[in-house]
């Protein structure tokens, strides 16, 4: 079988009642989000929201665009990408804090 069938057969059995919990769970925390940010954690209030954003993103990455059935070289390229936007958003809180 060739590589591109054997990715086609992968992905054939989509479990809809995962694809909803996830769905669900990325509702909840998307109102998590607006909750917090209503809420007055001082300095942390920016620091939970971008920790909250950065889970939402791997729940969409993961599931929805499927990245937990593609190979290791596709994987670490968006953990290598991950880690510079945590870099970025270090440096620009870290900038915040010290205005």
């Amino acid at each position: 079988m060739s590589n591109k069938n054997a990715h086609a057969v992968e992905h054939s059995g989509t479990d809809y009642m995962l694809l909803g919990k996830i769905l669900v769970l990325l509702m909840f925390f998307t109102f998590a989000t607006i909750t917090i940010t209503e809420l007055d954690f001082g300095t942390l209030t920016l620091t939970v929201a971008l920790l909250i954003a950065g889970v939402k993103s791997y729940f969409v990455i993961a599931y929805f665009m499927h990245l937990k059935h593609e190979g290791l070289l596709l994987k670490i390229l968006v953990i290598s990408v991950f880690i510079l936007y945590i870099l970025i958003v270090l440096i620009t809180l870290i900038d915040y804090y010290y205005r």
